[in-house]
């Protein structure tokens, strides 16, 4: 009987794949951290890891490269769970020695289930190759639901996560609240953490209850976190008024968004209209991250144009704009038929921000503070994007 050493500290993720791995027949070990996972591996000796690169302590990064160190391991095949977000990551993973990089939003048992096959087969390893753009590219898109006769596993993942949903979302909140009192930068990192791990524990739940928007947006959630805890100075006013927007629409998102039916990832038509070159390059790529589609021009007389003869599902607006401001543009758009109630998303200068947010948003949904986080911008699209998605014909909050 094949032995397998999966490595996550999320306990119910864990068992889950235990469980599944054991009903087809592989023996298993699970060990809640790198540190103890490289010692189960010592005694254990799997024929394949899985692994967590987002581990508390040591990262799945280092983990991977102490793996490849030891002669008796340094072939083993290694599937990681990523976000993908996090392609920075991703890519420090294959450079270590990761096998293969699965989105822990997007694939389910059964496909973990199948990449363990034929990683641990009659041919033996897996080969080792750095992905393509496209095949990371690909991590991003959601999962398939499984087949029929796993229809009955995935319909009760699917209810014993939704029954946990209300206390996830209490928990949730308390952080926020903890992270808003928080007196100084020592407070703030260790609730900024808390809320990583919080949001990184409902990435994975959600993604292997099949539950694909919800799964989604934690991920681009996560990343954020993780980038503001790594990087202090990016925890101000504007990122914090993010991920409050964020957790609220999680909320939103397990009140809407657990219907099997309401799975996909919109298609989307997003205007970005900004006079800087570098500033519309920059949100277009956030946009891209999130694999949404996006017009962007410079000119506010020309956006007024593509508004007027086009449906746009999310508006991106520079505040600061010669010939038109933002605000003047949006008080346009707002009386065109198609776009009265079209998100709209103010794009601010940081120092400007606290002022503009208490003054009239002039028909404007939302703020972001420039010089903004990629993330940061990706997680507000996805906000009304989805958000419109569910509850169409009402404005974004």
């Amino acid at each position: 009987m094949k032995k397998i050493l999966i490595i996550e500290d999320d306990q119910i993720v864990a068992n889950v794949y235990r469980n599944k791995l054991a009903v087809e027949g592989y023996t298993t070990e699970v060990a809640a951290d790198g540190e103890i996972g490289l010692k189960v591996m010592r005694t254990f000796k799997p024929q394949l890891i899985i692994l967590d690169l987002m581990l508390p302590t040591i990262s799945g990064v280092d983990v991977i490269k102490e793996i490849r160190s030891e002669p008796e391991f340094s072939k083993i095949p290694i599937i990681v769970f990523s976000n993908t977000y996090l392609t920075n990551l991703i890519q420090e993973a294959w450079r270590a020695g990761a096998n293969k990089c699965l989105s822990k939003s997007s694939c389910t048992p059964k496909d973990v289930i199948e990449i363990v096959r034929n990683a641990i087969g009659e041919s033996g390893a897996m080969t080792q190759r750095p992905p393509s753009a496209s095949e990371i590219a690909a991590t991003a898109r959601p999962g398939t639901l499984p087949a029929e006769n796993d229809a009955e596993f995935q319909s009760d993942l699917r209810k014993s996560f939704i029954e946990n949903l209300p206390g996830t979302l209490y928990s949730l909140r308390a952080g926020m609240q903890s992270l808003v009192r928080a007196e100084n930068e020592m407070a703030r990192l260790k609730q900024v953490y808390e809320l990583y791990r919080q949001v990184h524990a409902l990435n994975g739940n959600a993604g292997i209850a099949g539950l694909v928007q919800i799964a989604h947006m934690a991920s681009a959630v996560e990343a954020l976190l993780k980038e503001v805890y790594e990087k202090p100075k990016n925890i101000n006013s504007s990122s914090i008024r993010t991920i409050a927007a964020s957790v609220d629409f999680l909320g939103f998102l397990f009140e809407k968004g657990t219907l099997p039916e309401r799975q996909d990832i919109p298609v989307s038509k997003i205007l970005v209209v900004d006079d800087e070159a570098i500033s519309r390059r920059a949100i277009v790529y956030a946009l891209e991250k999130a694999k949404l589609k996006s017009v962007n021009v410079e000119d506010p007389q020309q956006a007024l144009q593509l508004l007027t003869e086009n449906e746009y599902d999310l508006v991106f607006l520079d505040v600061d704009m010669p010939g038109m401001s933002g605000f003047e543009l949006c008080a346009k758009l707002r009386a065109l038929p198609q776009h009265k109630k079209t998100p709209v998303v103010f794009v601010t200068s940081l120092n400007d921000f606290d002022s503009r947010t208490n003054s009239s948003m002039a028909g404007g949904n939302d703020f972001i503070g420039k010089p903004f986080l990629f993330i940061e911008l990706t997680v507000k699209a996805l906000i009304h994007v989805l958000r419109n998605k569910l509850q169409p014909n009402r404005p974004s909050q």
